[in-house]
């Protein structure tokens, strides 16, 4: 991938998480492209920018949602007009000074090129809850610390 190509959809995935941390729908829903899909931490799967405009803005009005930290852990071209984006996300609830573990999770974003635009195609927020194995939610917890020192 090139660096351009990879600066480019690192910059659309932190414009997104940008416009969840701002609580801001219209943001979020504006990088999807007319079919794409986001699919939740609770599995609710939107698809296009009104229903994931519609569905967010429920969200932002009724939810004190806590903003994302977030790590990139890979972005990979998968041809010249498609790219995949892997990240580790982790919350501060309201209230508290640390990443809550229980909120840690694994993002996902396909991205597409479309008359010289780059769209989500998909974001997925995957809960990382590793069941079974706390010594990988506790890895998952420092990775994500320090990467926002």
């Amino acid at each position: 991938m090139s660096r351009n190509t990879d600066e480019v959809i690192q910059s659309l995935y932190h414009q997104l998480i940008k416009a969840w941390n701002e609580r801001d729908a219209a943001g979020m829903a504006s990088h999807f492209s007319d079919e794409g899909v986001q699919i939740g931490f609770d599995g609710s799967t939107l698809t296009g920018k009104n229903e994931i405009h519609s569905h967010l803005e429920a969200i932002f009005s009724n939810n004190a949602t806590p903003p994302f930290l977030t790590k990139i852990t890979k972005v990979r071209k998968l041809g010249d007009d498609a790219a995949i984006l892997h990240a580790i996300a982790g919350m501060v609830p309201p209230g508290s000074s640390d990443i809550n573990p229980e909120l840690n999770a694994h993002q996902t974003l396909v991205a597409v090129l479309r008359n010289n635009n780059w769209e989500i195609e998909l974001f997925q927020n995957t809960p990382a809850q590793y069941h079974g194995r706390p010594e990988l939610v506790e890895q998952m917890t420092e990775d994500l610390k320090r990467a926002q020192k």
